[in-house]
């Protein structure tokens, strides 16, 4: 019996269609894994690696002075052990999402305290992980501060050097995993886009340059499109980090709709055309690996998150990733298919 090859690869599932075709493809996921069976199972089927979504951001880990708290962290690691999937680290270092005891240390107690954390940290999870975003969103040009960098209380103690500390910091602890500059915006052609692009490939040369173990850059892939977006200018760069010799990961894929027709069918059809537009043309470049959602169904988006807080009776909610709200699959499921059917690496 002949196989349809479009049906066998939708079967497969998203994980084994990028596989054949030299895409890593997972997904971020948050506790809530633990208690929805059918969400669960969806990373089961379709992701080859998971991206921790809180639980080892130092908000968790750290809430407040005392033993530090890995619970969450390691019951997603038993799960992707038991189902032989691959776990990413996000974030180690950030300058946001810092608790306010932490904050409200001396300098030099925040200094001390910033080596302390990464010893430890790094240490439990030592060899256990596929990577680790060292370092997350080192840019944010709305601080003003010199070379559009983000400012915070690890900016504040050490300045921009803060981030060749933390990679070197880890690497002294951990050398079997691959250590990950993550960040946001380089898909916008504006200002800030342009800003955080040129100060993403100074960095990378300055890290490359100071030895420290950087294997990886994160390009987050939120893509916004009530921000001006040029597909040539941003494939530029893209082959410009390229050439410092990092593979590239997409770390945070997923579609803002709020600027698209409220109708679902012309909503999800507009999120489709924008991600396979933007994901055909970036898995053309061979540094390109992995491309990892933020969530699989919108009903976990922190989209959808942030406008029920917003408006607990909303009835237009996000819909920005592969599966809805009933974990079945959407226009954008099968544009990100075809993406990896594309891309042919192997």
């Amino acid at each position: 019996m002949r196989v349809n090859p479009t049906t066998a690869a939708t079967d497969a599932g998203l994980g084994a269609t990028a596989a054949a075709n030299g895409i890593v493809f997972g997904s971020a996921a948050g506790p809530v894994i633990d208690k929805d069976v059918a969400y669960r199972e969806l990373y089961k089927m379709h992701t080859r690696v998971i991206t921790t979504d809180v639980a080892l951001k130092m908000g968790t880990i750290a809430p407040r002075p005392g033993p530090k708290q890995y619970s969450s962290a390691d019951r997603l690691l038993q799960f992707c052990t038991q189902n032989r999937i691959p776990m990413r680290g996000h974030c180690l270092i950030w300058n946001e999402w810092v608790p306010a005891w932490i904050k409200s240390m001396s300098v030099d107690e925040r200094r001390n305290f910033f080596d302390s954390y990464i010893d430890e940290v790094i240490g439990r999870y030592e060899g256990k992980l596929q990577s680790w975003d060292i370092v997350n969103e080192p840019f944010w040009p709305g601080h003003k501060a010199p070379g559009g960098y983000r400012v915070g209380p690890w900016y504040d103690a050490f300045g921009t050097d803060y981030i060749r500390r933390a990679f070197a910091r880890a690497g002294q602890v951990d050398k079997t995993t691959k250590f990950v500059l993550n960040e946001a915006q380089t898909e916008r052609d504006d200002d800030v886009g342009h800003t955080v692009r040129a100060g993403l490939l100074r960095l990378v040369d300055e890290l490359k340059q100071a030895g420290v173990p950087l294997h990886a850059v994160g390009l987050q892939g939120h893509l916004q499109p009530r921000y001006p977006h040029d597909p040539s200018r941003f494939m530029d760069f893209v082959h410009q980090l390229a050439e410092r010799k990092v593979d590239i990961y997409v770390t945070e894929f997923d579609v803002r709709d709020d600027t698209f027709p409220d109708d679902i069918p012309s909503r999800d059809a507009k999120v489709a055309e924008t991600a396979e537009k933007f994901l055909t043309d970036i898995l053309r470049v061979p540094a390109v690996k992995m491309v990892i959602t933020w969530e699989l169904s919108d009903t976990y988006s922190f989209y959808t998150d942030a406008a029920r807080k917003k408006d607990p009776s909303a009835t237009r909610l996000p819909r920005p990733l592969p599966f809805d709200s009933d974990m079945k699959k959407k226009p954008l499921y099968f544009a990100m298919e075809r993406a990896f059917e594309k891309a042919r690496k192997v």
